[in-house]
């Protein structure tokens, strides 16, 4: 593995723990890899959506800007999909925390 993708790695599970945490900062991070493709991730605007959707519910000004702007490109499906997924993510971490 070269160092590029272990740092890449390293950010990833960085900003997922600090995600876990409510961290708005790491939620839009993870929002800014899945949209552009950095952090050693492919694009996924559907994941990417999902991230800006639950920084912006943290405070991130950012996101909710980057979340409409990535909905442009996606069909109401995607954005549905997108927002399950963003529900069931907080369902878990709030189970977990429980």
């Amino acid at each position: 593995m070269g160092n590029s993708l272990k740092s890449a790695n390293f950010l990833m599970e960085r900003w997922m723990a600090d995600a876990a945490g409510g961290d708005a900062d790491a939620l839009y991070e993870l929002g800014v890899a899945y949209s552009t493709g950095t952090a050693g991730t492919e694009i996924d605007l559907v994941e990417a959506h999902k991230w800006f959707n639950l920084a912006a519910l943290n405070g991130s000004c950012e996101a909710q800007s980057c979340r409409a702007d990535i909905s442009e490109e996606m069909s109401a499906r995607e954005i549905a999909e997108a927002q399950r997924q963003a529900r069931a993510w907080l369902a878990e971490t709030a189970r977990r925390a429980a």
